[in-house]
């Protein structure tokens, strides 16, 4: 597997990583559409959202509550989450990643 992601998440490849435990890593897009836009990517390999399963049901809830940690440490008042899902929904990286934008 090559995926630029996963060699994020196991330190194989550069990234500023802005917030990191156990499940996640946070990091700025490389392209960002926002002052300030960070990626939220879980440390296991999910392609997309389509093809999360059951079993990943609190890994995706500990997502949400990874942005909000994030949004708290970083004192913003709002923000917007956005995820992409496949390439007719605009995801660029076949790693499931949530988009965390604000001013």
């Amino acid at each position: 597997m090559d995926c630029v992601f996963c060699k994020i998440a196991k330190k194989e490849a550069p990234a500023e990583i802005a917030y990191e435990d156990d499940q996640f890593v946070v990091f700025p897009d490389i392209r960002p559409k926002a002052p300030l836009h960070l990626l939220l990517i879980p440390k296991k390999h999910i392609p997309t959202l389509q093809e999360a399963q059951e079993s990943d049901t609190e890994l995706m809830g500990r997502l949400l509550l990874t942005a909000q940690k994030v949004g708290r440490l970083k004192h913003l008042k709002g923000y917007k989450l956005q995820m992409s899902v496949g390439r007719e929904g605009g995801q660029e990286i076949d790693h499931l990643h949530l988009h965390l934008l604000a001013q």
